[in-house]
């Protein structure tokens, strides 16, 4: 029997509107065309309503993350909110020590937005999946009515396999530990921020984001008893640290001298009076080890394409109050506390 004929989609300059997520066939067609063409594996291509996956190695336990993406703009300086779905879940696997198997994602887009924002979208979301070697297995698309929502919202859940025997957790933070970031400070919000607000710098800031479970698995090898892992995103580092404070019971203190921010970023937060460390980061971790694995965990950050201005930066300290402290240039000491509300909103 012929299949009834269809227009291919005219990515180019056609827009999305409410038949494609009516469940009729310009919904199907719109999944059929852009996202199972550019997710395509085994799984979504058997086009049920999940998947089922083989099971993880023995002893294996499974770890689940899942992550909503609103960022404002959609296109920014190193990258968009395609890339940015793909990581960010990543991330918070590989953040419990967990190795990324599978993603899941769900898609909310609004009526009226050009097909040719959505195809770059899923290319570059196709793409970081692929260079991450974490399929989209499978996922859900709806349509709203235009004026209802902003352009796309993508949700993204991850599966991962945490082998017997490793426990990651902001509680696990012990007075003498280690306090190290993988990296410069502040490079998301920041690039965020200008782009949205138009502002120019002598070199542009692009955002850091990035997939990080290849340089977790070099963070384990160098220092087995790793105790926790987070990646610092809105809140920041400072956010993030007070956090495991209060999950640890413990205090913890910064040195100002050794923190890594790019020039250009410290310039831009000082002409917007922001401070870098409650900007988001989207392609950094820190992690907190016993003191004697420091050195070699840094050594192997470094050595590792995204971790070449790794740093320790702090250490874990006695604190019943639970208080993030910073020792200043000046050789004073300042609160690093919770900001009340968000800085810069939509960064993620």
């Amino acid at each position: 029997m012929k299949k009834a004929y269809l227009r291919p989609l005219d990515l180019a300059h056609a827009a999305v509107d409410l038949s494609h997520g009516g469940g009729g066939r310009a919904m199907q067609q719109l999944i059929g065309e852009l996202f199972a063409k550019a997710f395509d594996n085994e799984w979504l291509r058997r086009g049920d309503d999940g998947a089922v996956l083989p099971a993880s190695a023995a002893g294996e336990r499974l770890v689940v993350a899942t992550d909503a993406h609103v960022v404002s703009p959609l296109f920014f300086p190193g990258g968009d909110i395609g890339c940015l779905a793909v990581h960010g879940t990543v991330n918070d696997v590989a953040m419990m020590g967990a190795r990324p198997l599978y993603l899941a994602a769900s898609f909310i887009l609004e009526e009226g937005f050009p097909l040719a924002d959505l195809a770059r979208i899923v290319a570059s979301m196709a793409a970081a999946a692929r260079s991450a070697g974490v399929p989209v297995v499978t996922g859900d698309t709806k349509v709203v009515e235009k004026g209802k929502g902003d352009g796309i919202f993508i949700t993204t859940t991850g599966v991962g396999a945490l082998p017997a025997g490793r426990e990651l957790s902001g509680a696990n933070a012990r007075p003498g530990d280690a306090v190290i970031v993988s990296g410069t400070l502040g490079d998301h919000g920041m690039a965020i921020m200008a782009r949205r607000e138009g502002l120019a710098f002598e070199s542009e800031i692009r955002s850091d984001t990035a997939a990080l479970h290849g340089l977790v698995e070099a963070a384990l090898a160098a220092a087995p008893g790793l105790r926790v892992l987070r990646d610092p995103t809105r809140g920041g580092l400072a956010a993030t640290l007070n956090e495991i404070a209060r999950q640890s019971g413990v205090g913890i203190v910064l040195d100002e001298k050794v923190l890594p921010v790019d020039p250009q970023v410290a310039a831009a937060c000082e002409f917007l009076g922001l401070d870098p460390l409650h900007i988001a980061n989207e392609g950094k971790f820190i992690a907190i080890c016993g003191a004697d694995d420091a050195d070699a965990l840094v050594a192997a950050l470094r050595a590792h394409p995204l971790g070449l201005r790794a740093a320790r930066v702090g250490e874990v300290c006695v604190d019943e109050r639970c208080f993030v402290q910073m020792k200043t240039a000046l050789g004073g000491r300042r609160m690093v506390d919770w900001l009340a509300g968000e800085q810069l909103p939509r960064i993620c």
